[in-house]
């Protein structure tokens, strides 16, 4: 039976559960283990003592201990292996890593990450590599190194890298010298050339010695020429273009010199500091209104250029104009649709429940009316979608009592009495916490892991045609997003991958997807990817966004979140390239919505922020005062009140529509005025 009537009994039983939650709470006890630091040589077996102490100190072995090696959120790795049936864990790659213990003792778990180092092998033999093949008098020589271990693993390491010099170089012995004075060498062993002329680099690693021969040529830079090319006006987050060309004694353009742009400012504020960006392409952006001087150098020879950066003053009144109050259990995702009849609607789902999905009637925006709801098998509806038509909806199921969960998918031809026509299970039955509708085909994720393709031109009989996986160990997904024959899936520690499912780019169809683009980043937290083509610049983008709670999820009380959103550019699909950020200082990123160049993004507790992302991007957007406005959207009526916690954001027909996790749906509108600062207070009375 597809609808679930949830009995007094099994009310009953679920206020006994939450009691048995709090007893368990006030009895937490400490994970203790030598773990913590550990040091293991590559094939090396150790078998940890671990245990847990409650808070008055007594100690309780584990009746069962669980150890894995944690990369990212929800993604595992095999860098270090482990035994369950010894209980021991063994060293398998080089690094740094994160390795979680979960001990069960007296009916009870506690669990804890340690940082687990596997030790490089020692070098066998090491390759000086300088960089460029001409080096000039008065510059750094940017060393780098082939390190080929006992192992026969040869790996390329930047000494200007922090995190590589780190893991190198920070605990093994090593130095540089020179047999000459035409070197200079500092206390952090940067090698500047001072003198023209030969000299030999020698430096000592992991008791290996190596040593390469230079020729120091006289610079032949006598001046540079610093153009700027773009000249209006400038303003914060506005990116700048620097042109620097180098001319040798006699006019001449010098070819293959690479210039070194720095720039130091000082703030039109004299309460705050100057900060911008510039890269070495000579793209430069200001964070604060203020003086900026702009440096292109080559060893002894510098010009400058001085810009004047003024506030982006983009600030607009975001006013919330109605509500559909869901307080009696938590909301999760929603989507905002054009019903047949032409009116407007919108379904929510709902998070730790009793599979409960509502719809409304939001034509008028400011008198939001819940006009029907289904309840289905499943703790948690996570995500809700209709179909372009406004014809089909499905729901994801998490949590069902007879572990099949899977989609069902309903007919919302009439929004005030919705059917259930198909309850969906193949494949799906790990859960599917996220799905996409494309025309004709539905995405859904199975376990938290792939996902697969049906195809829905029937949406009483579904079939299945395709699914895509990363095909790693340890895989993970949370979300797809399909736009004009590409899935943007996000896998945590895996990244985005690019799948063409249609588009033709890389000959793939829902039948046969095929990858052809990915860019991952090190917090292995990417949770959501929405595409997105600059109106103003024709740059293509895939925006990344990371879902952190770093202290888990808690139902009960207010969450502490963290991540942020990534810009990548995907001009060049082989070389995506991580250009911009989105980060709202305390609180952490979940879904958004991007339109006419404008980011609408629920930020947990950050609530609904607007950011104008127009023109080139460049560095921290939330520094340059990209932001248009925001509002907060708890309530004294919420589920747990006065307690923000925005799930994503969506543009419709110009109001922004939102879901909140503990006040259901709600809906706003940014307007052409400022905001209003007359009741701003400077001091108490």
């Amino acid at each position: 039976m597809l609808l679930k009537f949830y009995s007094m009994k099994k009310k009953a039983l679920l206020i006994i559960f939450f009691l048995f939650s709090i007893t368990l709470t006030s009895q937490e006890k400490n994970l203790i283990s030598d773990l913590d630091e550990l040091k293991l040589n590559i094939g090396e077996v150790y078998k940890p003592n671990t245990y847990s102490v409650d808070n008055q100190g007594k100690k309780y072995d584990c009746e069962r201990v669980i150890y894995y090696n944690k990369k990212g959120t929800f993604s595992s790795a095999n860098a270090i292996e482990f035994d369950r049936n010894e209980g021991t864990l063994k060293g398998i790659e080089p690094g740094y890593h994160e390795v979680v213990a979960i001990c069960y003792s007296s009916g009870t778990s506690s669990r804890r990450s340690f940082n687990v180092t596997v030790n490089y092998p020692k070098a066998k033999s090491i390759n000086i590599l300088t960089g460029s093949n001409t080096i000039y008098n008065n510059t750094y020589i940017p060393l780098s190194y082939e390190i080929t271990d006992e192992m026969g693993v040869t790996r390329d390491i930047d000494y200007w890298k922090s995190d590589n010099a780190e893991r190198y170089f920070s605990n093994l012995e090593f130095s540089i010298t020179s047999d000459n004075n035409k070197l200079d060498i500092d206390e952090s062993n940067n090698v500047l050339a001072v003198k023209q002329g030969s000299s030999t680099i020698n430096i000592v690693f992991d008791g290996v010695k190596s040593s390469k021969n230079i020729i120091i040529k006289k610079n032949p830079v006598v001046n540079i020429d610093l153009k700027l090319e773009n000249s209006e006006k400038f303003k914060t987050g506005d990116v700048l273009n620097f042109n620097a060309i180098p001319y040798d004694k006699k006019g001449n353009i010098i070819k293959d010199i690479n210039i070194d742009f720095s720039f130091k400012g000082k703030s039109f504020d004299k309460s705050n500091s100057a900060s911008g960006l510039i890269l070495q392409d000579g793209r430069f952006v200001g964070d604060v209104a203020g003086k900026y001087i702009i440096s292109a150098s080559f060893g002894n020879v510098s010009k400058s250029k001085v810009v004047n950066v003024f506030e982006r003053n983009i600030k607009r009144e975001v006013k919330n104009i109605g509500t559909g109050l869901v307080n009696d259990k938590h909301t999760s995702d929603f989507w905002v649709f054009e019903g047949v009849d032409k009116r407007d609607y919108a379904v929510t789902g709902t998070w730790g429940a009793d599979g409960t999905a509502y719809f409304w009637d939001v034509t008028n925006p400011s008198n939001i009316k819940k006009i029907d709801s289904v309840q289905v098998d499943a703790r948690t509806v996570n995500d809700v979608k209709v179909s372009p038509n406004g014809k089909i909806c499905i729901i994801s199921r998490e949590g069902a009592s007879n572990r099949k969960n899977g989609i069902i998918i309903i007919d919302v031809t009439n929004p005030y009495d919705v059917q259930i026509i198909k309850e969906y299970t193949k494949n799906l039955t790990g859960g599917v916490h996220n799905l996409f509708i494309d025309e004709k085909h539905v995405y859904a994720l199975s376990a938290g892991q792939k996902y697969y393709i049906l195809n829905i031109e029937d949406p009483k009989n579904p079939v299945e045609v395709g699914m895509f996986e990363v095909g790693k160990n340890g895989q993970s997904i949370h979300d797809v997003w399909v736009e004009n024959g590409i899935a943007y899936s996000s896998n945590w520690r895996d990244g985005v991958y690019l799948v063409d499912v249609g588009n033709g780019i890389a000959g793939g169809s829902p039948s046969n997807p095929v990858a052809f683009g990915n860019y991952t980043y090190d917090s292995g937290a990417n949770h959501a990817t929405f595409p997105f083509k600059s109106k103003s610049t024709g740059k293509f983008y895939a925006v990344m966004g990371d879902e952190i709670f770093p202290n888990g999820v808690n139902p009960y009380g207010t969450n502490e979140t963290a991540g942020f959103l990534h810009f990548v550019d995907f001009s060049d699909v082989k070389n995506p390239i991580e250009i911009a950020r989105y980060e709202l200082p305390g609180h952490g990123s979940h879904n958004y919505w991007i339109d006419d160049d404008i980011l609408y993004v629920g930020m947990y507790t950050g609530g609904v922020r607007i950011i104008d992302i127009s023109g080139d991007l460049l560095g921290d957007l939330y520094k340059q005062g990209r932001e248009i406005g925001y509002i907060l959207t708890g309530s004294a009526d919420g589920y747990i009140p006065n307690d923000t916690m925005v799930w994503g954001a969506q543009l419709y027909k110009g109001h922004v529509f939102y879901s909140d996790f503990n006040t259901g749906i709600g809906v706003a509108k940014v307007s052409e005025v400022k905001p209003d600062s007359s009741m701003q207070n400077q001091y108490i009375d």
